[in-house]
Parts: C-alpha cells; sequence; structure tokens
C-alpha cells in the first residue's frame, strides 16, 4: 500500500475519507481485484463498504488472499439478488466517511484516483473522472470516455447527459441522493444526474482514472441486455414526466428526457448489431464508431 501524503489525512479520518460502495452479487472471483485496488491507493483515508446481495460472506474470499483490513466494513441487503440499487443503499447506509465513490465488483480503480478525485469532491460537492473500458479476459483497450483533449474541465448536466459510457463520481456523502432500486438497469444514469442537479458544474478529471471491465457473464453481455436497457429508459421516462426523481431544475429536466429518447435510438441500433454479431455488448458496439 502506498504512503500517506501531503493533506491525505489519517486512515478513515471521517473529514476527509472515502466510503467505497462494492455491491457483491456472485462476485468472490473479482472482489480480491477490487479491493486490492484500494489498497494501492496513496490516499489512505477509506473504506470499502462490501454489501452482499448474494446471501454470502465475502471475508472469507478476501482473508483467503492475505486481505484482513480494517477498513473493510462488511454489510448486505438481507435478500438474494434485490438488485445492485439495493445494494448501494445498504452500502451508503452504512457509509461513515464525507464522501462517498461506488466501485463495481468487477472493476478496479487505478492508482492515485481518490488522491485525485477527493479535493475536489470536498471542495465542489462531487468530482468526475475520465473512464477506461477494458475487455477483462485479455485486458485490452476497447475505449475512453475522452480520448486525449477531449474532457472538459467542469462537467455539467448536458454534458454528462451527451456520454454513453458509464461514469462514477466520488460525492459528498450529504448531498449523495442515494439510488432508486425501481430502476435496474441505468440507476448509475439517474444517480448521477440527481447529483449534478443538486451540485451544478463539477471538476472533471481527465485521467482514466476508472477501470470499467467488460466480462462475459456481466448484464451487458446477456441477450436480453438491450430489452432490459429499453425496459429501464421506458420506466425513467413514465418517472421524469411524473416525480421527475425529485429534479429541481426544470430544464436539466427536459434534457435527460430529450438524452433517454436519444438513448433509446442508440439502444435500438445496438440491438440490431448485436442481433447481427457485429459486437458482444454495448461497449464494443461504441467502440466500432457505430453509436
Amino acid at each position: 500500500m502506498g504512503g500517506n501524503g501531503a493533506g491525505q489525512g489519517a486512515p478513515g479520518d471521517a473529514s476527509t475519507g472515502v466510503s467505497v460502495i462494492i455491491a457483491a452479487y456472485r462476485a468472490h472471483d473479482t472482489i480480491v481485484r477490487a479491493v486490492r485496488s484500494l489498497l494501492e491507493q496513496d490516499w489512505t483515508a477509506w473504506e470499502a463498504v462490501i454489501a452482499s446481495d448474494d446471501g454470502t460472506d465475502y471475508r472469507p474470499t478476501l482473508q483467503a488472499a492475505g486481505i484482513d483490513d480494517p477498513r473493510l466494513v462488511f454489510t448486505g441487503t438481507g435478500r438474494i439478488g434485490a438488485g445492485a440499487p439495493a445494494a448501494r443503499n445498504a452500502g451508503l447506509a452504512a457509509a461513515r466517511l464525507a464522501l462517498v465513490a461506488t466501485l463495481d465488483a468487477d472493476d478496479r480503480f487505478r492508482r492515485g484516483r481518490l488522491s485525485a478525485l477527493a479535493p475536489p469532491a470536498l471542495a465542489h460537492g462531487a468530482a468526475f473522472d475520465n473512464v477506461a473500458v477494458v475487455r477483462d479476459e485479455d485486458d485490452s483497450p476497447l475505449l475512453r470516455l475522452y480520448e486525449d483533449g477531449q474532457a472538459p474541465s467542469l462537467l455539467d448536466g448536458d454534458g454528462f447527459l451527451a456520454t454513453s459510457v458509464p461514469m462514477f463520481p466520488v460525492v459528498r456523502r450529504d448531498l449523495a441522493p442515494g439510488w432508486d432500486e425501481d430502476v435496474n438497469f441505468c440507476d448509475d444514469v439517474v444517480f448521477n444526474v440527481r447529483v449534478l442537479d443538486a451540485t451544478g458544474p463539477v471538476p472533471l478529471v481527465a485521467t482514466p482514472f476508472y477501470e470499467y471491465r467488460q466480462r462475459a457473464g456481466s448484464i451487458t453481455f446477456s441477450a436480453d441486455s438491450g430489452e432490459r436497457a429499453e425496459r429501464c429508459y421506458r420506466h425513467v421516462l413514465n418517472r421524469l414526466s411524473g416525480d421527475g426523481f425529485g429534479i429541481r431544475d426544470d430544464a436539466l429536466r427536459r434534457r435527460f428526457a430529450q438524452a433517454i429518447t436519444a438513448k433509446r435510438a442508440r439502444n435500438a441500433a445496438y440491438e440490431a448489431a448485436f442481433k447481427a454479431g457485429r459486437c458482444a455488448n454495448f461497449q464494443e458496439f461504441l467502440a466500432l464508431g457505430e453509436g
């Protein structure tokens, strides 16, 4: 594990620390890698809140790999297959530090992520970074959210809604809205819009510190992923025309609806490409330049 740098606080420092929420469902084969990516961070003021959604205890898996750190916190949904939003909400309820971030159990943080994002998130309410999409089987790069020189220094609602790669902000815990458990496919999109509604424009770090791993067997590889996305998009549009997810900015709520409509059209194109055998998942579809 890296040493402390200036201004990084002590491990577990509640005023500067990051509660990293890891929703875990059948993740015993990947969670060691995810947690090790936290142990490699030079920002040591963090805790990993591992929220089990499969009724299993992840302690033995981590201990068998030599990981037994006091910064590991274990919780769960008390259910099996309740969904990632429910697991993340269980993690949020157990979080104790000033900032929260999510780390999918099959992804990893690259070194330096927390030290790059925690200070601007503390100052501005949230901070985002670039994302690298990597094929899990052979570590080959698929694409980046922003190529060199393309990333804006600030991200607002419009900028976020123009993206097609998942984004994983570090957010002040008092501003984290939680995850809507009735949105079971694009809950991260709704969460990020609600964050930006609360914060306004926030810093975007151009370095791809988050590694989004595409692996066979994940939800984006499933044959019905396009259908699941379509159902989610319809549901989100219905919510936007109803309670609007509590989004206060009327213009942002309208742009969100427009963006979801555009995503439905892109998803239909993906479905056609997937059925034609031109791609195995949505990120490969984007890499083809068809999206």
